[in-house]
């Protein structure tokens, strides 16, 4: 790479990390913990690109990007931030950012990012009219997980585009919502919004009448994998004929639509219409570490309606971390509103959301342990048990407490070790401890850490 780069981070370790990598990669690097810095340094013609954080001590990196741009049209920036909603990289994406990537992030693939923007010079991009923030803190599109943030930058991209839109996950994900945010962040968003299932396909007048609502705004095929052949078929028919202005259409999915097609059971033509963008939303078991956040955020809606402010308490936040929730992020929010509506105490207890849960259906798993047909603590139990067995009437040597726990954090820490790609600050706190304690045990277990592109 060749430039000039400017960055803007109050996070030193951040500057630092920048700073080293953009240098060793050829590039000369100006870094600041200062918006007004940066703006002086952007005025006097300095940088080819910058890489700025947005929650500054001195002001918010978003809102400089259209100053930005007025001085110096076309220098690219790329927006890097430790905030976990969807607004941020929408907001990225119409104040004319290069890019976006959510903290922590993969220093390989901003050094990535940093070359092609380096690369493009001086091209201004397209202005896009904002679009309104009213919804915006209504959408429990909250999450910190790198799935999560693909998925906003993914939102972000497409959401201006004619492409059709493929959004699968399972029930309760969020696949309506992550339509509908499509819609109300688009240049469309003043166009009817439709949502349509296989019945209203039904009849000669079907589609005609669908297509007669939403004039060319936003069309969504609900759970489309579930439309019979027939329905299929007047599908195939309504969009080779879809009416001037087109509507934009989006299809959800809570099944494989690929595999599907595979075995003949959805139509090979249909699929290649709808699947223009495939966004994939991940269940809530797979993004655990997005639960406290989406709890809070469902706690802060239902004061906002007018209930009395709750929170929930350690333990009750651990019991809720630990539940499975097949009903995904709905089951949750339900599982919350009837928390804040039905307590009388500020802090919410273990014991209340216990009662919550058994509330449920008995048929549904009790934690992601229970779902895997074993617990943790009786997986050990029975270990032990036959540990001692092995010495018959004679008990095992001394120590056995600290052998017990040298088998458990050997794995503990190699499996959080290969899941971080071996940085070890990531580690550290994945685990929830020092990262000196870390280090010290990585020695005494003598485990071996390999560094592979992994989040920083």
């Amino acid at each position: 790479m060749d430039g000039t780069v400017l960055v803007a981070d109050d996070d030193r370790t951040i500057r630092t990390v920048l700073t080293q990598a953009l240098t060793r990669a050829g590039c000369k690097v100006h870094a600041t913990a200062s918006l007004v810095t940066l703006m002086r340094w952007v005025e006097e013609g300095k940088g080819d690109l910058v890489i700025s954080d947005v929650v500054m001590p001195d002001g918010n990196g978003l809102k400089m990007l259209p100053r930005i741009a007025e001085l110096r049209p076309g220098l690219p920036v790329i927006v890097i931030s430790a905030q976990n909603t969807i607004m941020t990289a929408i907001q990225a994406a119409e104040a004319e950012a290069f890019d976006y990537l959510p903290k922590p992030f993969d220093l390989p693939d901003l050094m990535k990012r940093a070359g092609r923007a380096l690369a493009q010079g001086g091209r201004p991009r397209p202005r896009a009219e904002p679009a309104p923030r009213e919804t915006a803190e209504d959408l429990p599109l909250v999450g910190r997980t790198p799935a999560m943030q693909a998925l906003y930058r993914l939102v972000a991209r497409v959401m201006n585009t004619d492409l059709p839109v493929l959004i699968d996950g399972e029930s309760g994900s969020g696949k309506s919502l992550v339509a509908r945010a499509i819609h109300d962040f688009s240049d469309r968003r003043a166009l009817p919004f439709v949502v349509v299932t296989g019945p209203d396909l039904h009849g000669m007048d079907g589609p005609a009448t669908v297509l007669s609502r939403v004039r060319g705004g936003t069309l969504v095929l609900d759970e489309i994998g579930d439309f019979d052949t027939a329905t299929q078929a007047r599908v195939v028919r309504m969009l080779d004929a879809l009416p001037d202005p087109a509507p934009r259409i989006i299809a959800t999915s809570q099944v494989n639509l690929a595999s599907r097609t595979e075995t003949g059971a959805f139509r090979q033509d249909l699929f290649y219409r709808v699947a223009g963008v495939t966004l994939s939303v991940p269940a809530l078991r797979d993004r655990v570490e997005d639960i406290p956040l989406l709890a809070e955020h469902f706690l802060a809606r239902a004061e906002r309606e007018g209930l009395a402010p709750r929170r929930l308490s350690a333990q009750a936040m651990e019991l809720i971390r630990a539940w499975r929730w097949p009903g995904n992020v709905r089951q949750l929010e339900n599982t919350i509103r009837r928390l804040a509506a039905t307590g009388a105490e500020p802090e919410i207890s273990r014991a209340e959301v216990e009662a919550a849960l058994g509330a449920l259906p008995a048929d549904l798993p009790r934690n992601i342990a229970e779902a895997d047909g074993d617990r943790l603590s009786a997986a050990i139990a029975r270990h032990l048990r036959r540990y001692f067995d092995l010495h018959g009437d004679e008990l095992p040597p001394p120590g056995l407490y600290d052998r017990i726990l040298r088998e458990m954090e050997l794995p503990l820490i190699e499996i959080a070790l290969e899941a971080t790609g071996g940085n070890q600050v990531r580690c550290a706190d994945l685990l929830g401890i020092n990262r000196n304690t870390l280090r010290k045990k990585i020695s005494d277990l003598d485990i071996r850490v390999t560094r592979r592109r992994k989040l920083m």
